[in-house]
């Protein structure tokens, strides 16, 4: 019994583990692949090849590229791509880190 335990312990603490989690505020509406998002606060839970954007109770995943770079991004920003008079989040950089989210359409 105390085996089990220990084991259900270790697979649940190298789980989460191996997520990573972020913030980032949108500052005007937005979509993500297809997923329409309101300006606010985002919790972003960054896991292999999908990100969980959480707002709340709205929670959207969506598959993101993982991308990283030589150097650290000083802030987290947003970039934005304009698709049928909407704008699209095409990226988030996350700041204090070398990773970049590729979101493609």
């Amino acid at each position: 019994m105390l085996k089990r335990f220990v084991l259900a312990f270790a697979i649940l603490a190298l789980a989460v583990a191996s997520a990573a989690t972020y913030r980032v505020t949108i500052v005007q509406p937005s979509v993500v692949k297809g997923n329409e998002l309101k300006a606010g606060d985002y919790r972003l839970n960054v896991q292999n090849d999908k990100v969980t954007i959480v707002n709340g109770k709205q929670s959207i995943e969506v598959p993101v590229k993982i991308e990283n770079v030589e150097q650290k991004y000083d802030s987290t920003a947003v970039r934005y791509s304009d698709q049928g008079g909407k704008l699209t989040i095409s990226e988030i950089r996350l700041g204090g880190t070398k990773t970049k989210l590729v979101f493609t359409p």
